[in-house]
């Protein structure tokens, strides 16, 4: 399976009344995006609104980010099962449109008032300290705000919010059809050196099954009833792999883009063929109910892994609380399949980081990699501007929570409710040093 990706960075965007890509600049045909997403009634009081790099600029009732993206040619087309029918996808050309994403943020309240099913939503600082915590902050942001019609339960607030944004995405990469690119990225696993070690990405995905929707969906399906699942890179690059848009608003959930620019599979294909030989990506169903579930599963991932030639693994995971513990039964799995582990994983630690990094253990998990804290706290100021459909907020998002203003100065105990205020698979800068 071979796909190319013609890159188009973008620097600008303006909306306007027509759709245009030059010299780093998209235009944007404001009438005709706002017509798209009002095509679906459970949307209500649509509006666009763009966000640069180091504006005092908020962004509140985020749901989800994703990077357009158009496929030229290969079959299928981008996010295939969730925009469109299901259909192959992972070969043949596709576009992006990167340094810039479509922001998807809507006002729901859901059906669901308390736990960890609740909805979620973010907030997003384009300049200031938050800005330097989260990736999203270097990227131009088009902004999607609206409402979701009242009454809505959460499969199907999430089905609109997704189209919606789906929709945007796609329209604007499909202005790149008939241009040159900037860049063309292939990707190829068909050669391999015999002499090389076979590394796989074993993917945790949290479920929970209180919740319609396990939190990612494999071509639009909700793996929550899945078993491990084998994943061709490509497929990821295509959107063949999506969130949940009412519970990704956690700064340890990952986004549409993030799957789109996972790190760890870029970094396993960049290797590929020079010190490893990248055998693809395993999806893992984790947060299994009893321990007997959580052994099936680490058990089912691990033979999976060495049924496709894997000497070794990196696994990573999305989640917290207790389905931490799959991920390690899946480290100790893996090395008595005789398949070497390593965990990436960010750590909790507490606010003054000195409580325990990781909430269970193993004697086989012997190497590991960390992605930073997620409990630090952290002060926002206040911001000049407020885009999004919330001007109040809830930084805890339980019953009884008193709403503050969304542009006030933020004193945050925790950085989860930043969008991107976790690094999950690698995607910062950040790193440490031992002396």
């Amino acid at each position: 399976m071979k796909l190319e990706i013609a890159e188009y960075p973008v620097r600008q965007i303006r909306l306007s009344h027509r759709f245009q890509y030059a010299d780093g600049v998209l235009d944007v045909d404001e009438g005709e995006l706002l017509a798209l997403v009002r095509e679906d009634s459970r949307v209500e009081d649509v509006s666009l609104a763009v966000a640069l790099p180091g504006e005092k600029t908020r962004i509140t009732g985020i749901r989800d980010i994703v990077e357009p993206r158009y496929k030229v040619s290969g079959g299928g087309q981008v996010f295939a099962g969730a925009l469109g029918e299901v259909a192959d996808v992972g070969a043949g050309r596709t576009h992006r449109l990167s340094g810039m994403a479509v922001v998807v943020a809507a006002a729901y309240e859901g059906t669901i008032r308390a736990g960890t099913t609740v909805q979620r939503s973010a907030i997003l600082d384009m300049s200031g300290p938050g800005a330097a915590v989260s990736r999203f902050s270097t990227l131009c942001h088009l902004v999607i705000s609206f409402k979701i019609a009242e009454g809505l339960a959460e499969l199907d607030a999430h089905t609109a919010i997704q189209l919606a944004e789906f929709k945007v995405a796609e329209r604007l990469a499909r202005v790149t059809a008939d241009l040159p690119p900037v860049a063309l990225a292939t990707f190829d696993l068909a050669e391999r050196n015999p002499a090389l070690p076979t590394v796989m990405l074993i993917q945790g995905v949290i479920t929970d099954p209180q919740h319609v929707h396990s939190g990612v969906g494999y071509y639009g399906l909700s793996l929550r009833s899945s078993l491990s699942t084998f994943v061709h890179p490509n497929e990821i690059f295509d959107g063949a792999v999506t969130v949940d848009t009412t519970r990704s608003g956690r700064g340890y959930y990952p986004t549409t883009w993030d799957w789109q620019n996972h790190p760890l599979v870029l970094a396993l294909y960049a290797a590929h063929g020079q010190s490893l030989n990248f055998a693809g990506v395993v999806l893992q169903r984790i947060r299994f109910e009893t321990s007997h579930g959580k052994e099936v599963g680490a058990l089912n991932a691990a033979r999976l892994a060495k049924s496709m030639g894997a000497n070794g693994a990196l696994v990573t995971w999305i989640g917290g609380g207790n389905a931490f513990v799959d991920v390690m039964f899946t480290l100790r799995a893996c090395e008595r399949q005789g398949v070497r582990a390593t965990l990436v994983t960010y750590e909790n630690g507490g606010k003054a980081g000195t409580d325990s990094p990781v909430l269970f253990n193993v004697a086989e998990a012997d190497a590991a990699v960390s992605t930073g804290s997620l409990d630090c706290p952290i002060d926002l100021p206040a911001m000049d501007k407020v885009i999004g459909p919330y001007r109040e907020i809830k930084i805890f998002p339980f019953p009884g929570a008193a709403p503050v203003d969304a542009g006030a100065a933020l004193p945050l105990e925790a950085r989860d409710v930043m969008i991107g205020g976790a690094d999950l698979w690698g995607q910062g800068m950040a790193k440490c040093v031992e002396y």
